[in-house]
């Protein structure tokens, strides 16, 4: 029985958008999404705010254009043509040089027909103002080089005030913001089961995910476990570097990341981090190939184990042949919430769904347990 690559593992997506195209991506590969969108984005094409910028920019164009996201390069120009300005502003950017933070912000712009002369190797915020920052920030008439900036649905780092302090004349468009979700219920349910290891990996598409997923947590008193999970077991995977800083900032550890800022590279990011932890072990004459919560025994069909049984298979694999104590266990798959009875019940379990197998599982009195490997 051959598992694709991603069989046996759940995974939590936290976004909103493109969040059925992420979920395929993982389920094609073997994997179960669980969503639970934990932002939403709202645009902001009926905001006077962004039709006054617009036409700001409009009547003086810009020297130099940032577009930081491709949601909001085609934000902007389908706010534009609402307001029948859309004719204005490619005309402004036009006659712009076009600078893009992201891959996805250029290639939104090229397909509306705008042409980018930089974008941030790096995708990252700080790049593009270290870029700016090294050109003069004044024309030869000695007036400020104009700068916009269509900000992401946060704050686009502080990009604005820095370019601001370098001298650049720097107009801010926000196309859309992004917020909580109406229902966090099933946001809340995603970081119980993070908390709780019924998740191996968690995906993040965005910083301000990040931000409301730790704040989701935090209301509903589930952080500290959250972060003892993704410590151990649970994988926390973003899509660039910009998310990924704000995870290690919110203490997540170092997490995966693509070489490439793009939904598809980040799921092959976690094909080959679960490469690495796929297991063969030769228990009572047999061979025992275990793939995240999947067993597949001399290749039959697969058996799947629950978090727990799971959870207990782990920790005694990874010492085979020595003796794990039931308070070792304990600590291990219930961060020392249950008692010896409840180590007992899950063991029996495990045995009992392994099969012949699961004799392999020895009882060492007054000890423990002790996987027993060919």
């Amino acid at each position: 029985m051959v598992l694709r690559a991603l069989s046996g593992y759940t995974i939590g997506i936290t976004a909103d958008r493109r969040c059925e195209e992420q979920a395929e991506l993982i389920a094609r590969r073997g994997g179960t999404p669980v969503t639970g969108a934990v932002i939403r984005t709202l645009p902001l094409s009926d905001e006077p705010a962004l039709e006054l910028a617009t036409l700001d920019l409009v009547d003086d164009p810009p020297d130099v254009v940032v577009l930081c996201t491709g949601v909001g390069a085609r934000g902007w120009f389908s706010g534009a043509e609402a307001l029948g300005l859309d004719d204005g502003l490619a005309v402004a950017l036009g006659s712009a040089e076009v600078i893009a933070r992201s891959p996805k912000a250029a290639g939104a712009a090229v397909a509306l027909g705008v042409p980018v002369q930089w974008v941030a190797p790096g995708a990252t915020y700080r790049e593009v103002v270290e870029h700016l920052s090294a050109r003069p920030a004044t024309r030869t008439d000695g007036t400020r080089v104009r700068v916009a900036v269509q900000l992401d649905g946060q704050d686009s780092s502080g990009m604005c005030e820095s370019l601001t302090e370098h001298g650049y004349d720097v107009v801010g468009v926000r196309v859309y913001r992004w917020e909580l979700p109406e229902d966090t219920g099933p946001a809340e349910r995603l970081v119980e089961a993070a908390a709780e290891r019924l998740l191996d990996a968690v995906t993040f598409t965005s910083a301000r995910a990040v931000v409301n997923f730790v704040e989701i947590a935090r209301r509903s008193g589930a952080w500290e476990q959250v972060l003892r999970s993704v410590d151990r077991d649970v994988v926390v995977c973003c899509v660039g570097p910009v998310t990924a800083d704000a995870a290690r900032t919110a203490g997540m550890g170092d997490p995966v990341e693509p070489t490439r800022p793009r939904l598809g590279a980040m799921v092959q990011a976690l094909v080959r981090t679960f490469e690495g932890r796929s297991r063969t072990l030769e228990l009572n004459g047999a061979q025992v190939f275990v793939q995240g919560r999947l067993v597949v025994v001399d290749g039959a069909e697969p058996i799947r184990l629950s978090e727990r049984e799971r959870a207990v298979l782990d920790a005694l694999s990874d010492r085979p042949g020595a003796v794990v104590s039931k308070r070792a266990l304990n600590e291990r798959v219930w961060a020392g919430a249950a008692d010896d009875h409840a180590v007992e019940v899950t063991v029996g379990r495990l045995r009992k769904r392994l099969g012949p197998v699961g004799a392999s599982i020895d009882t060492v009195m007054r000890r423990g347990y002790r996987l027993d490997v060919d």
